[in-house]
């Protein structure tokens, strides 16, 4: 049993674990990169966490490239809270040490790497793949049939496609659906002529006598689908290209925010919608499964949406250091107490991962 989501053929998953360890990594690159272009010290760069698979310094360097086992995270360490690192704490390239522009430019690097990234990735499949748009057929599906119902006596079948309904002409349109409920339904206790396609594309006419529900209105017992298809269009010009993937890029963004905006405005109603790491890769197997053009959609999705969540204002995310800055802006450049930063920083840390194993936990029951 589960929630309707499953993780099937290993090289789905792996190609789903692949783009989510990408994300991540454009997403420390980003940190990493602004840190020593500036000259500021950093002593790992790591991807995954648990134990290290692979760790390494190159010659005449000080930072130590980690992979580890589990390649759902990833840091940048700087050397500024270790009394060990060997950095006298008055070293003027400790991060710490720097001034409040710089360090602001650090942190948000990661998001803005993985606002870059998004856009690239969905330039990328404008321009080879094409921009996915539902394409209609006349018609309506018939995906289900009610056992013993008037529809399965009359000789309608499950994979049916519904031409005509007495003397409406079923057109190759989104709102067709409705249109053929309000067909049936206003014709309780009358006959009703059928124009059906079979999947061997032959037509049949079938007389149907819609029963009266609850409300009275008629029924036939079948559920209905738009009878359509996905097809990939793809301009033919740069121009072209950079403005359906700025429309592509602005909707989701969208979509994003508004998602977020629900979490904090209808929390009860949305708690069960959120995914953490195991049903984000299930999800991404089920499109590199299915759609492999859907991979550049999904690695866009999620690289938008790591970027609008670092970016709220909470203890442990790039956005709770960025307030941080904000009140030391505010205060004139004067920090807080170290002692509060950290107790701050650490209880956040400290909820983000209650509330990360909680979400693999769940995600993982639902995939049994």
């Amino acid at each position: 049993m589960g929630s309707g989501f499953g993780v099937e053929g290993p090289w789905s998953v792996v190609e789903a674990l692949g783009v989510l360890a990408a994300i991540i990594t454009i997403h420390e690159c980003g940190h990493f990169l602004a840190a020593r272009l500036q000259g500021i010290h950093v002593t790992e760069f790591s991807i995954g966490f648990g134990p290290a698979l692979f760790k390494r310094k190159f010659e005449g360097g000080s930072v130590e490239y980690c992979l580890r086992a589990v390649p759902l995270g990833g840091y940048v360490a700087f050397p500024d809270d270790n009394p060990e690192s060997g950095f006298k704490a008055d070293d003027p390239d400790l991060l710490n040490n720097r001034p409040l522009g710089q360090r602001a430019v650090v942190i948000s690097a990661g998001v803005i790497a993985n606002i870059i990234f998004a856009f690239a990735v969905l330039f990328a499949q404008i321009s080879t793949v094409g921009k996915a748009e539902s394409a209609y057929l006349p018609g309506v599906r018939v995906p289900d049939v009610t056992p013993g119902g008037v529809a399965e006596r009359a000789g309608v079948r499950a994979g049916d496609v519904l031409l005509r309904v007495g003397d409406y002409t079923v057109q190759a349109a989104p709102d067709q659906v409705a249109a053929v409920v309000t067909a049936i339904k206003s014709h309780p206790n009358e006959q009703l002529e059928l124009l059906v396609q079979r999947s061997d594309r032959s037509q049949v006419s079938l007389p149907v006598v819609p029963i009266p529900a609850r409300d009275g209105k008629g029924a036939i017992g079948i559920s209905l689908y738009t009878n359509s298809y996905i097809k990939h269009t793809k301009p033919d010009s740069l121009q072209g290209i950079l403005a359906v993937t700025t429309s592509e890029f602005t909707r989701i963004s969208g979509v994003v925010l508004g998602g977020l905006k629900s979490i904090f405005t209808n929390f009860a109603g949305v708690a069960d919608q959120l995914s953490g790491p195991v049903a984000i890769v299930a999800k991404g197997s089920e499109i590199a499964r299915t759609d492999s053009a859907g991979l550049f959609q999904f690695c866009a999705i999620v690289n938008i949406n790591l970027a609008a969540v670092n970016l709220l204002p909470l203890p442990a995310l790039d956005g709770g250091y960025l307030l941080l800055l904000a009140v030391e802006a505010a205060r004139g450049g004067k920090r807080l107490p170290q002692s509060l930063e950290q107790g701050v920083m650490a209880s956040g840390l400290l909820l983000m991962m209650f509330l990360g194993v909680g979400l693999v936990i769940r995600d993982t029951m639902n995939l049994l």
